[in-house]
């Protein structure tokens, strides 16, 4: 079974300005209401350090693109049971603003399970860590 998750906003704040708050992960569980660590170096196919929503996990970073992209697969136990793939997508708009595309792709014999969840509080999460980036970096 599969599911997605799909979010958007519009940052008032130039596309550097919105990354280096975004990849400040020290600082996330000073204002980050969702992802609350990040620790562990990000590079393309390394493990790191989450905790989302009180879970503790190692996801494996899948892109990590310079002010354009981050992306990890996240999985519970062993693939195919509960995976997800999580993405941060930055775009730069016409007038200097900043789109950041937040979305999830979630596969596994579980998500039927998990879609009630994920529909609200999940999605919910997302939200709220939207609008936190936003404050945050359009008031720095």
């Amino acid at each position: 079974m599969k599911h997605q998750i799909i979010t958007s906003i519009t940052i008032n704040a130039d596309l550097k300005t919105v990354w280096e708050v975004f990849t400040d992960f020290e600082s996330y569980p000073n204002w980050n209401p969702f992802i609350k660590s990040i620790k562990g170096e990000i590079a393309e196919g390394k493990k790191f350090h989450a905790e989302i929503g009180g879970m503790k996990f190692k996801p494996t970073t899948k892109v990590f693109k310079l002010q354009e992209e981050f992306t990890w697969l996240g999985r519970l136990f062993i693939p195919g049971i509960f995976d997800g793939r999580h993405s941060f997508v930055f775009e730069e708009t016409k007038d200097g603003k900043t789109l950041m595309i937040q979305k999830e792709h979630f596969k596994g014999i579980l998500v039927p399970l998990m879609r009630k969840k994920l529909d609200t509080e999940v999605l919910d999460g997302f939200k709220l860590m939207n609008a936190e980036l936003k404050e945050l970096a359009e008031n720095s």
